[in-house]
């Protein structure tokens, strides 16, 4: 049995879409399968989405995107509200609340803010406030509390490394987070020499990322979208590659492979 779709428009439009998708009644099989655990990478999918849009300069796709993960917080909500935890209007009512209350320059009696320097640093005090307010009265407060453990792992790096800053435990040039890169470089080169097993491995590997988000951190750029860049270069040098290949890499010996890479990155110079 079909429904003839929601009317009206806007967010109310979209909430009465989705509470029919999860309608026990001719809803989808598909929506009414999932749960927060399995619509979650959907949710983190569509985010780095909306930030390739982004990337790209893609208006039309960062209004596709957005609405994707629209469709992401108000699916939650849904779930929410069947589970008779809160709705729609309670996030959109949190928020608004948090914003007010962390805009206080804006909205009430404030301090004089006047640049966004100012603000960031208010921003991070008042979160601070509220992180020590949420702790569990058995659970001393940290000033690592709060960064998700599900963010990305350059991204988390870097978020840790930025709250440890705040309490001076932070390099203040470049010059000694270039010394202890290197200094991971050796302890790599070390348990390779001594034939590791894979646990030592990544974790030898693994001090060797953080020290490197260190220093892209210091040098205030984003290593999550450093990396990107990175990535991107070689994919496109890569795929000059096989176009100069006729698309018949393999076979190549390492030193053809090698004559190619420089030829393209030549050409790009």
């Amino acid at each position: 049995m079909t429904v003839p779709p929601p009317s009206g428009s806007g967010i109310d439009r979209l909430i009465a879409i989705m509470a029919q998708l999860r309608n026990k009644e001719g809803g989808c099989p598909w929506d009414l399968e999932q749960n927060f655990q399995t619509i979650a990478p959907y949710t983190i999918e569509e985010a780095y989405e909306v930030a390739d849009a982004i990337e790209k300069n893609d208006m039309d796709a960062l209004k596709d995107e957005l609405g994707d993960l629209l469709l992401q917080v108000v699916f939650h909500g849904r779930m929410a509200e069947e589970l008779g935890l809160f709705d729609f209007s309670a996030i959109a009512d949190a928020c608004s609340d948090k914003m007010i209350r962390r805009h206080p320059h804006v909205f009430g009696q404030g301090a004089d803010i006047t640049s966004a320097a100012d603000q960031l640093a208010a921003w991070e005090a008042t979160k601070a406030i509220e992180r020590a307010e949420k702790a569990a009265n058995d659970v001393p407060h940290s000033a690592l509390d709060g960064v998700a453990a599900a963010l990305p792992g350059l991204t988390r790096a870097a978020k840790i490394q930025k709250r440890a800053a705040r309490v001076g435990f932070d390099w203040t040039e470049p010059a000694p987070i270039l010394d202890k890169i290197e200094e991971e470089i050796a302890e790599v080169r070390h348990e390779l020499s001594v034939g590791a097993g894979a646990d030592r491995l990544e974790d030898e590997v693994g001090d060797l990322l953080f020290a490197v988000t260190n220093l892209a951190r210091r040098l205030e750029l984003d290593p999550e979208a450093t990396l990107r860049r990175a990535t991107l270069k070689f994919e496109r040098r890569f795929r000059r590659m096989e176009a100069l290949a006729d698309q018949k890499l393999e076979g190549r010996t390492a030193d053809q492979l090698d004559a190619l890479w420089n030829q393209v990155k030549a050409e790009e110079r």
